[in-house]
């Protein structure tokens, strides 16, 4: 049965975060609030808790995984990416959007895409999952908690609780975080790509 914490969206009490925290290093699933919707994320080293998100999701190798991101520089640090992707991120960061970009040697393989070697990259715009990355001190591997046959992520932690308490270790209640899933934007290509349109503004995506 889960773990449930009550966390301020916007002064995120410090013992609840580094107990969130444990329960992730310890090889724990959460679900927690971003700027879009709830998530669900794992570290990123835990083969086992990928695989309960997976099964979770009932998606497969080739379903683009995240990494949550505190800032640029950590971004940088598992992705590829020159300099007029940098400065386009930059200028759209911390917001609602998801990066596709070819992953680095610091991306495990299990998490690429199997045949593009890319991944998805993301640096949310909440102050809960910002103090938790900054706990964690690396990247969350992270998923929209979009539940099977469903097309938005879930909105009410309390609904998260009684329907996945048996499946996840920690639900983190940040209180209401909107509906819509991230824009979700492809870099690979001089031009960019918008592969989903979700929260964030496509317009400086444009040519």
């Amino acid at each position: 049965m889960s773990q449930y914490f009550a966390i301020h969206p916007e002064n995120p009490q410090p013992r609840l975060i580094v107990q969130a925290a444990e329960i992730i290093r310890a090889g724990g699933v959460a679900a927690y609030p971003t700027d879009s919707g709830y998530g669900l994320g794992c570290q990123i080293a835990n083969k086992n808790a990928l695989e309960r998100i997976r099964e979770i999701r009932r998606i497969d190798d080739k379903h683009h995984l995240t990494l949550v991101c505190k800032d640029l520089s950590e971004l940088a640090n598992y992705s590829r990416v020159d300099n007029a992707a940098f400065r386009m991120i930059k200028n759209n960061t911390p917001g609602p959007y998801t990066f596709i970009l070819e992953a680095s040697k610091e991306v495990p393989r299990r998490l690429m895409h199997p045949k593009k070697k890319t991944i998805g990259l993301r640096i949310p715009d909440h102050p809960i999952t910002q103090a938790l990355l900054s706990e964690l001190g690396e990247p969350l591997m992270s998923t929209s908690l979009i539940l099977p046959g469903e097309a938005e992520p879930m909105v009410e932690p309390w609904e998260i609780r009684d329907l996945l308490e048996h499946q996840l270790d920690l639900v983190i209640d940040g209180g209401y975080c909107g509906i819509e899933s991230t824009t979700i934007v492809s870099l690979l290509d001089e031009v960019p790509e918008i592969i989903r349109k979700g929260s964030g503004d496509v317009s400086p995506f444009l040519f």
